[in-house]
């Protein structure tokens, strides 16, 4: 294991320097926020690209879920391809992918081609996000890497808690297709700065899992293109019944070949810890639960309250913005008295704050009537994220950390995408674009399961355990992962 850091990690005076270590940062800070920025900066612009482009509420659902979806299934993959060939050279391909990705969603001249680009955009950010990390922690030394992650850690909640409203003001003020646009010059201008400035890496006898990339990545997006045309085509016809069926086989297959590959991208002995399969139950639950519900509220700001896209964005700020205020306080709390009870508390104010929505919800509703859920909502998701994060890592032992963490960040994306199909289908099936009440009609349902998600959440999180024990595994070459360092 020392030889594997030796070599994964460059170690040249050139590689730490201060210059170095503060380009590393910005350039991976920045290539972070453009990646996390595209989750949610599209949820406000929604209303303009159907009125643009035209399609269905299934084709809003692909605009937002073929990026997520993409993003997660690969996001493992890319970083192991990075770690066997290179994780600069990766790390600007996966960049140079998404600028392109970028300019061509913007250009689209109709809903199809926007999703495929939005498609594009996720294989992109998939090899690129988790490489940033690797990179960064190349450049920066040890006794400075809490203070270096830590800022990037907060940049990407910034690119977060700001994505309706830049958005939503990119939206109304130029055009919906800008949301797209801003990614190409910040991308033109990092590729050559990566080239300069970052030092090469690799992890010597690291192994790509193909196979498994490929049956997780069809059989996720079999079930979510079952859910997402559900309403339209009904539950038995033959494309959702193909979907269901042939995902559960292809995901079932995925869980089998992490039992007994050896150089699985996600092995399976992980989830035998309580620790570890609890609280990425609790993620992937409240993804869920969160996107579907944005995904909807966003256009019900819109489309019935007659809200502007900036003025959207601006009354999501309670909600998205809430962890930049909440979350120092959550990690605080989470060294004092354990994850559990913080992780539980946050599930719970999310469960609240939907049901609040659900309770509230008309055509012509207030702002102050919704304002408490909103806030109720957003303190419950920065209780959660952090302490979830730190629990995450405790689970396992140092050396499975980075697969620890990009299970659980790929866990979350598809929990995400699985949310927005779900809800939307909801949504769908009991009401509609027709007039508001019919929205309210369709929406108020959907944030009820949404809640429901959200206790399911808060379930599994009540079997975490009040101490944080890694579970043993056995150590073999094989079973070591790639370095990649977590926040």
């Amino acid at each position: 294991m020392a030889k594997l850091d030796k070599q994964a990690t460059p170690t040249t005076a050139a590689a730490r320097r201060p210059a170095t270590a503060a380009w590393a940062l910005v350039i991976t800070s920045v290539a972070g926020f453009m990646a996390a920025l595209d989750n949610l900066v599209v949820t406000t612009a929604l209303p303009s690209i159907r009125k643009d482009l035209g399609g269905a509420l299934s084709d809003l659902e692909w605009t937002v879920n073929a990026y997520t979806l993409t993003f997660a299934v690969l996001l493992m993959f890319g970083a192991s391809l990075g770690d066997r060939f290179g994780r600069r050279k990766l790390f600007i391909t996966g960049l140079s992918i998404f600028t392109g990705a970028s300019a061509a969603a913007a250009l689209a001249p109709g809903i199809n081609e926007l999703i495929a680009f939005r498609a594009v955009q996720g294989v992109g950010a998939a090899i690129m996000m988790p490489l940033t990390l690797t990179l960064l922690s190349a450049a920066v030394p040890a006794e400075r890497r809490g203070a270096a992650f830590g800022i990037w850690g907060a940049v990407n909640g910034l690119a977060v808690a700001s994505g309706p409203l830049i958005g939503g003001s990119l939206t109304e003020h130029i055009s919906w297709q800008w949301i797209f646009w801003l990614n190409v010059p910040l991308g033109l201008a990092l590729i050559p700065l990566a080239r300069l400035r970052l030092a090469e890496s690799t992890a010597p006898g690291a192994r790509l899992d193909g196979r498994g990339t490929v049956l997780i990545s069809l059989g996720l997006f079999g079930i979510v293109f079952a859910l997402v045309n559900a309403t339209a085509h009904g539950w038995t016809s033959a494309r959702v019944l193909s979907g269901l069926i042939g995902g559960a086989i292809l995901v079932a297959a995925f869980v089998r070949h992490g039992m007994t590959a050896r150089n699985a991208i996600l092995p399976m002995r992980l989830f035998r810890g309580r620790q570890f399969s609890a609280i990425n139950i609790s993620s992937s639950l409240m993804f869920a639960g969160m996107f579907g519900s944005i995904f909807l509220l966003s256009q019900f700001l819109q489309t019935v309250l007659g809200y502007s896209p900036t003025e959207a964005g601006l009354r999501m700020l309670p909600w998205t913005g809430m962890p930049m205020i909440v979350a120092p306080i959550a990690g605080f709390l989470s060294d004092r008295i354990g994850g559990r009870p913080v992780v539980a508390a946050g599930l719970a104010f999310q469960a609240i704050g939907l049901g609040w929505f659900a309770t509230i919800l008309s055509p012509d509703v207030s702002y102050a009537a919704q304002l408490p859920a909103l806030i109720i909502s957003g303190a419950g998701m920065a209780l959660f994220i952090a302490p979830a994060t730190s629990v995450v890592m405790s689970s396992v032992a140092p050396r499975e950390q980075g697969i620890a963490s990009g299970a659980n960040n790929a866990l979350r994306e598809v929990g995400g995408s699985l949310g927005v199909a779900v809800l939307g289908s909801i949504f769908a099936a009991q009401g509609g674009y027709g007039s508001g009440t019919q929205f309210v009609n369709g929406l108020t349902p959907a944030l009820w399961v949404g809640a429901a998600i959200l206790t399911a959440a808060l379930a599994a999180a009540l079997l975490l355990p009040s101490r944080t024990t890694p579970t043993p595994t056995p150590a073999s070459k094989e079973d070591t992962p790639s370095l990649t360092p977590v926040p």
